[in-house]
């Protein structure tokens, strides 16, 4: 059964902090913040852009692109963060309200930043199992950036956390843009590594709690974290790439173009030597910082603006979220009619 990607799009605050601005918050050199973590830039943001908001305003530039009539939209998935403008809200029929999808019925996803693959894996399951889902839409906002405090060294591999929003529509039966097979790891071994300590049913919001700063990202044991995670990751990274690309019926010399999340500049190097593949095929997002699970969106639409996707091209795309998930998506790119 053929399901494609209709369109995508993608929302960007217009603020940015720079990789000065980071270096002077984190007392951290200029250098080490540019070469290391691989950052010149990257958004945060405005007054109005808020997480579900910002799912909304993408969400619309995906439907214009696409030509087709919200009322068209059988299922609407969010894929947003969970910290958005309330706590214990779904944000998905707000967004289904907001685009006019009024046939829809709409639910929340969530897998950190690895929440947009599994959502392209989930909606596929559904539009298989379900023959009344022609078109499925999956959108939300980022803004985790909200949750650093740039005088803690423990979070420092988290100060490339941004803002934006992104979206994907789907659509059975089309021949253009198919989504092949999407291949999710997780590890809950990882599970309490980084927190936001304060907020929850462990800890409940405290004036005390809060004046001393525990509404932010921590990591409870970095060391330990960062001796069992550092080559597991990498790993990780290569088998669910692998594993993808074997259940679509491909191997990594055939593939074209990788949509890699931001990470680390010798992260992201490691990875593309290990497939074979060149700079040239993939993009490094150091002047926009992580986004999230809307990496991959950016990272496509940059892709086909730059021509670096051709008719016919196969692409990966690859996402990894704390806790910790690691999931890749290929991607038939191009029109098959």
């Amino acid at each position: 059964m053929n399901i494609g990607i209709l369109s995508t799009g993608i929302y960007l605050p217009e603020e940015k902090m720079t990789s000065k601005e980071i270096s002077k918050k984190a007392g951290i050199p200029l250098e080490v913040i540019e070469d290391k973590m691989g950052i010149r830039a990257k958004t945060i943001p405005g007054v109005e852009d808020h997480t579900c908001e910002m799912g909304v305003r993408a969400a619309k530039i995906a439907i214009e692109r696409a030509g087709i009539d919200p009322k068209e939209i059988d299922v609407v998935i969010y894929i947003g963060e969970e910290y958005k403008e309330y706590p214990l809200w779904t944000a998905a029929i707000k967004l289904q309200e907001e685009i006019g999808a009024y046939r829809a019925w709409a639910f929340d996803a969530a897998l950190r930043c690895g929440t947009a693959l599994m959502g392209l894996k989930l909606a596929k399951s559904l539009m298989i199992a379900d023959s009344s889902i022609q078109t499925v839409l999956l959108a939300g906002g980022y803004r985790n950036g909200d949750f650093i405090d740039y005088k803690n060294e423990r979070t420092r591999f988290m100060f490339n956390l941004a803002a934006g929003g992104g979206a994907i529509i789907l659509q059975k039966g089309l021949k253009k843009n198919r989504l092949l097979e999407t291949e999710i790891i997780t590890d809950g071994s990882f599970s309490e590594d980084v927190v936001v300590t304060a907020g929850g049913t462990k800890n409940p919001v405290t004036a005390e709690n809060l004046k001393e700063g525990l509404y932010r990202l921590d990591v409870l044991d970095p060391a330990g974290m960062k001796k069992r995670l550092e080559q597991k990751s990498m790993d990780n990274f290569l088998k669910v790439i692998r594993e993808s690309l074997a259940k679509s019926g491909y191997k990594e010399e055939d593939v074209g173009y990788a949509a890699i999340l931001h990470m680390k500049r010798s992260a992201h190097e490691y990875v593309l030597r290990e497939l074979g593949l060149s700079n040239d095929q993939s993009i490094y997002l150091e002047d926009y910082g992580h986004i999230g699970q809307f990496d991959q969106i950016l990272s496509l639409e940059l892709a086909d603006r730059e021509g670096k996707i051709k008719n016919g091209d196969i692409v990966v795309l690859v996402s990894a979220g704390i806790g910790y998930a690691w999931a890749a998506s290929t991607i038939q790119w191009g029109n098959f009619e």
